[in-house]
């Protein structure tokens, strides 16, 4: 099993990212293509920076004569994750900073721009670009964890969500780089150690937003984060959108040989370390394609005076917390009443969290708790294009031989709303080409 491990001492940007890979070894020509194919105007340049001592590959966006990106002083990432909503003709804004590693970032200048891209139209020119579907998959991915992140913050909805400056070229160019340099890399797993956020606040035309920024909370919720003595934004939210994408697993350098290594610059230097991301790439030196094991926490609690209409509201409120996996068993409980026995499944150092939404949600007294371990089958997902769109199928392997697949249930049922088509019969089109393809 081909593994890359992403080390995430002083944050991650898009950029940061993108440049780690080609130092890896990834085709400059390939993400030129890919950037051509979008057909934005846009051109990369691509350069050797030195960072604390240590080379390290520099990916800037151009279009035409100008460099995309933040102005002077923003130094690592490129744009602001700026989006907002329209509602009754009033913009809610949400400035989400992209911001300088060092030295103190200039406040961010609120200037006319035009009205920003929506999801469907970023999807768009994804969609229509010459890419493997795979690339479009992953991209259109990082771009829905940015869009549900912004969508949870404003207490809004997808389609009401519009991108600026994420939604720019740059931006754009970003992502789509981001999604072919990682299919590229052909690895089976993406692991990461804890991510440093920074710390302190960035300043915008609307006011003082803390760091780590509202966005890169919502999208490394139940990830390991800290926050080093270097007072800046380190992990932004497109860096983070790419970590919730590809990332399966958190933690110490597994147990892999290591075969190759990248390092991804930041735009500046920073204050005794290294402005960069480092991603080592190796094959694993377990027999099988099964994590070691790892020690889980269960909780129990069983519950016979709930609501029904709330039991699968507190499963959802669980799971957007960080459980691994929820459910609920029909039990029989004392004096005959019926009942139900809530499980959830948490990495230990989620449990007091978890416990409190469990007794502030449900009528319980007491939970039970424990400690099992769990094998987990390794995972990766395959796209396929059914006549209504790209859907991911999710591949489990155990020494090298799939033993189960299954379509991504959130890509069937947006393309089964978007195109009036019943869901079972979009999962079964997305089986019946998967099978086609391995068996053709």
């Amino acid at each position: 099993m081909r593994i890359a491990y992403l080390e995430c001492f002083s944050g991650i940007s898009g950029d940061m990212f993108v440049g780690a890979l080609v130092d890896a070894g990834v085709s400059v020509v390939l993400l030129e293509e890919a950037v051509k194919a979008l057909n934005l105007g846009a051109r990369l340049q691509v350069s050797k920076v030195m960072r604390s001592g240590i080379a390290a590959t520099k990916v800037d966006v151009w279009v035409g004569e100008e460099k995309e990106g933040p102005a002077e002083g923003h130094a690592a990432g490129k744009s602001h994750s700026h989006s907002h909503e329209h509602s009754h003709g009033e913009h809610t804004h949400s400035h989400q900073h992209e911001e300088s590693r060092t030295g103190v970032s200039a406040p961010h200048q609120h200037v006319p721009h035009k009205h920003g891209r929506s999801l469907s139209e970023i999807h768009s020119i994804i969609s229509s670009a010459k890419l493997d579907a795979s690339v479009k998959v992953r991209a259109l991915a990082i771009f829905q964890a940015l869009g549900e992140a912004e969508a949870k913050i404003h207490n809004s909805t997808l389609e009401k969500i519009h991108f600026h400056e994420v939604g720019a070229v740059d931006a754009i160019v970003d992502i789509v780089c981001a999604a072919v340099a990682s299919e590229a890399l052909k690895v089976d797993e993406w692991v990461c150690t804890p991510v440093n956020v920074g710390g302190g606040t960035v300043q915008c035309a609307h006011g003082t937003l803390p760091v780590p920024v509202p966005a890169v909370v919502e999208m490394l919720s139940g990830v390991p984060v800290y926050s080093s003595s270097i007072q800046k934004e380190l992990t932004t939210p497109t860096g983070a959108a790419i970590l919730k994408t590809l990332v399966t697993r958190y933690g110490s350098v597994p147990a892999y040989k290591i075969s190759k290594a990248g390092y991804g610059a930041g735009t500046r230097e920073l204050p005794g370390q290294p402005n960069v991301v480092r991603v080592t790439v190796g094959d694993s030196m377990a027999p099988t394609n099964v994590n070691a094991p790892e020690v889980i926490s269960v909780l129990e609690a069983n519950i016979d005076d709930l609501n029904p209409q709330v039991f699968g509201y507190v499963m959802d409120r669980l799971m957007d917390a960080g459980a691994l996996d929820v459910f609920g068993t029909p039990v029989q409980m004392k004096k005959g009443r019926p009942g139900m026995l809530l499980t959830v499944l948490a990495r230990t150092e989620e449990t007091q969290k978890l416990s409190k939404i469990i007794f502030a949600e449900t009528t319980t007294l007491g939970i039970r708790m424990r400690e099992e371990r769990r094998e987990v089958l390794m995972r990766r997902a395959v796209a396929v294009k059914t006549p209504w769109g790209e859907v991911r199928m999710k591949v489990a392997n155990l020494n090298g031989t799939v033993t189960n697949y299954a379509p991504e249930y959130e890509d069937c049922r947006r393309i089964a709303s978007e195109h009036a088509v019943p869901l079972k019969t979009v999962m079964q089109e997305a089986m019946r080409i998967y099978l086609d393809q391995q068996n053709g």
